[in-house]
C-alpha cells in the first residue's frame, strides 16, 4: 500500500507578495490617518452635530488627503455633518480646470469651483522678486470666506498639517520675535468664521505617502511655489535636517505646541509676575521710577 504525500502549497509570486504588502501598509497608514484627524477633531471641537463644512480644495497633497479621510470618518461619525468641497479657481496660466471637478464628481462629493482672477492682481502689484504669498493667500481668504458667508458654512476646513503648525511657530519666533503659531481651531479677525484644522496631528511625509497610494490628481501651484526665497522655505530646510540628525525632534516640537507653561516664560499679561512673593499691600514697582533712578522717599534728607 503506498502513501501519497500533500503536494506542497505553492509560494505566492512575489509580485503578488509585494502587492499585499504594499496594500497592509496603505491600510495601516489609512487607519493611523483616521484616528489622528479623529482625535483633533474631538480635542479641538472642530465639527459638531449639524456642521455645514467648507473643505477648502487646491489640489495638492494635503486637501486632497484631508477630503478623503473627512469623507470616511462621515461616514461613521458620532454626529451628521455636511461637506461641500470648495475650490478657487485663481486663472493662473495652463491651470487644469478639468481636474477637480471630474475627480470630485468620481467619488460623490459635493463642490463648488469659484473663479477670480487674483493671478493677474498678484502679479502686477507684487515687484518682480518679491513673495507673492501674502498677497496671494489674503485674497484667496477673501474669496472663500465671502463664499462662506454667503452660503451659510459653519466651519471654514484648510489642509494645515503638524509640520505646517511648527513651521509657521518658527517663522513668527525668527521673523517677528513671538511665539505665535498656526492653532488647530480659530475665529476669523472679523468674528465670523470658525476655521478648523482637521489635519493638525498628520505627519507631512505620512500625507505624501497617502496621496501617492490613493493617486490624487495633483495640481501644482506655479505661482508661489516657483519662489526659492520663502522664509518658509529656509525654516523647511531647518526643520528637515533636525529630522534626519534627530528623528522625532518634529513631533517633540509639536507637542510642545500643545503644553505651555506661561510661568515658565517672560509674557507679564499671561502669568501675574507682579503677584509672585509679593509681601504687603504697597504701591506696584514704578518702571520710569525705576529707570529713572529717582531717589525713594526715605532717603531724601
Amino acid at each position: 500500500m503506498s502513501t501519497v504525500l500533500p503536494l506542497p502549497l505553492a509560494e505566492p509570486r512575489p509580485h503578488v507578495r509585494a502587492g499585499q504588502r504594499r496594500e497592509h501598509e496603505s491600510n495601516k497608514l489609512a487607519k493611523r490617518l483616521r484616528h489622528q484627524v479623529g482625535r483633533a477633531i474631538a480635542d479641538f471641537g472642530m465639527i459638531e452635530d449639524g456642521d455645514k463644512v467648507m473643505v477648502c480644495l487646491s489640489g495638492g497633497k494635503d486637501s486632497y488627503t484631508m477630503l478623503d479621510i473627512l469623507v470616511q470618518l462621515q461616514k461613521k461619525a458620532p454626529v451628521k455633518f455636511e461637506l461641500v468641497a470648495v475650490n478657487l479657481d485663481q486663472k493662473q496660466p495652463d491651470f487644469p480646470e478639468h481636474v477637480l471637478p471630474t475627480y470630485l464628481e468620481s467619488i460623490g462629493v459635493a463642490y463648488k469651483i469659484l473663479e477670480q482672477d487674483t493671478y493677474s492682481v498678484v502679479t502686477r502689484v507684487v515687484p518682480e522678486g518679491k513673495t507673492m504669498c501674502s498677497l496671494c493667500s489674503r485674497l484667496r481668504r477673501g474669496a472663500l470666506y465671502a463664499y462662506a458667508a454667503e452660503q451659510g458654512f459653519t466651519k471654514i476646513a484648510l489642509g494645515h498639517h503638524r509640520d505646517d503648525l511648527v513651521a509657521t511657530f518658527f517663522l513668527n519666533l525668527f521673523f517677528h520675535a513671538k511665539l505665535a503659531g498656526m492653532p488647530p481651531k480659530l475665529l476669523s479677525d472679523d468674528g465670523r468664521h470658525v476655521v478648523i484644522r482637521p489635519l493638525a496631528y498628520v505627519r507631512e511625509d505620512d500625507i505624501s505617502a497617502y496621496a501617492e497610494a490613493k493617486q490624487f490628481p495633483i495640481i501644482p501651484c506655479n505661482l508661489c511655489g516657483s519662489q526659492e526665497n520663502l522664509q518658509r522655505k529656509q525654516v523647511k530646510k531647518m526643520m528637515d535636517a533636525w529630522e534626519r540628525d534627530s528623528p522625532g525632534r518634529i513631533e517633540t516640537i509639536a507637542r510642545a505646541l500643545g503644553d505651555i507653561r506661561p510661568s515658565q516664560l517672560s509674557d507679564p499679561q499671561l502669568f501675574d509676575f507682579l503677584a509672585l512673593g509679593r509681601h504687603g499691600d504697597g504701591a506696584l514697582p514704578d518702571a520710569h521710577a525705576w529707570l529713572a533712578g529717582e531717589p525713594h522717599a526715605s532717603d531724601e534728607t
